[in-house]
């Protein structure tokens, strides 16, 4: 699945709402262009997927015909796929890492970055003697994340641990340098891509 599916994806979602989301906030809610909500929209009333009605105060209202609920239906399952595969991936990945980690003798790690991929890198650690010592991610400092309070990467020198797994979906090399930049041995940092 692209990222042009997905952004029409949550198109169909944000439209198909009942609070009938302007252009403006549509772009805000997907973190793009007001451009290109513009373009894939049109694109989108062409193939037919939606109809335009006027309502008041110049505004438009998106109605979803029956193409347009059935390519939504077709998109959500692909999503559905596309979900499964990265979660049996991310899992076979892991658990063969924190195999080498046991073999390794590597019974402490920290998370860094906390989203999907660490909750299901939390998964596999419980199937194994590898303990999570803590989560850290500087976006999301004080947060509670899988019943732990984040920590920022200002912390990681204070804490016991024989490695940290990277696992920021985005900025993995920004990171590892701000890490790096804390003394931290580049030989106890794994990065999983």
């Amino acid at each position: 699945m692209d990222n042009q599916d997905l952004r029409t994806l949550k198109i169909f979602e944000e439209i198909d709402k009942e609070s009938a989301p302007s252009q403006r906030e549509l772009a805000k809610e997907l973190n793009i262009s007001l451009g290109l909500v513009n373009s894939f929209v049109k694109r989108m009333v062409q193939k037919g997927y939606f109809k335009i009605t006027n309502i008041p105060k110049n505004r438009v209202k998106y109605i979803l015909t029956p193409k347009g609920a059935a390519e939504k239906t077709r998109l959500t399952y692909q999503y559905i796929q596309y979900s499964y595969q990265f979660y049996r991936e991310a899992r076979r990945k892991l658990s063969n890492l924190f195999n080498d980690f046991e073999s390794q003798g590597i019974r402490r790690i920290i998370l860094y970055g906390a989203n999907d991929f660490s909750e299901i890198a939390y998964l596999s650690i419980q199937e194994t003697p590898i303990e999570m010592v803590a989560v850290a991610d500087d976006e999301k400092i004080g947060e509670k994340f899988l019943g732990n309070r984040v920590i920022g990467s200002s912390m990681l020198d204070s804490l016991s641990f024989d490695r940290i797994l990277i696992s920021s979906l985005n900025s993995n090399d920004a990171v590892l340098e701000k890490i790096l930049e804390l003394g931290i041995s580049r030989d106890k940092l794994v990065m999983i891509k």
